[in-house]
């Protein structure tokens, strides 16, 4: 999530798939339901899986069909940014701070998503700079 003046993201949650089966529209759905009587929501920023050159991978159009369904089930905005290299920008700005790699395993994924919604803040910010799958 953002702070109110949409400079810094910082990690909320991570939410499990309990199974295979779970509709994960409806797991986010719940959780920004819950977080939203906590902060305002205004847009949600989904992170864009493409392989380093920037072209689509497998994983690409599952991720444009799920962004496009929690937009319609919660109505808010939503918006696509790329997410490569994220996860290893994340091991490493926690490798820095936590030794055990148990411990940094367990935040990576929030982490990975603070730094897609720092970027997309970033470029928010940066006028005349193309937002990078911006739907």
């Amino acid at each position: 999530m953002s702070d109110a003046s949409g400079i810094l993201a910082t990690p909320a949650a991570t939410l499990d798939r309990v199974t295979p089966e779970a509709d994960p529209v409806a797991l986010v759905r719940g959780a920004i339901q819950r977080l939203s009587g906590e902060e305002p929501i205004s847009r949600i920023v989904v992170g864009l899986p493409r392989r380093l050159d920037g072209s689509d991978n497998d994983q690409t159009p599952g991720v444009r069909k799920f962004a496009a369904e929690l937009g319609m089930r919660t109505g808010l905005p939503i918006s696509l940014q790329d997410e490569r290299l994220t996860s290893r920008e994340a091991e490493a700005r926690l490798a820095l701070r936590e030794r055990d790699w148990r411990r940094r395993k367990h935040r990576l994924d929030a982490a990975a998503a603070a730094i897609v919604l720092q970027d997309w803040l970033d470029e928010q910010r940066a006028p005349g700079l193309p937002s990078e799958g911006e739907g």
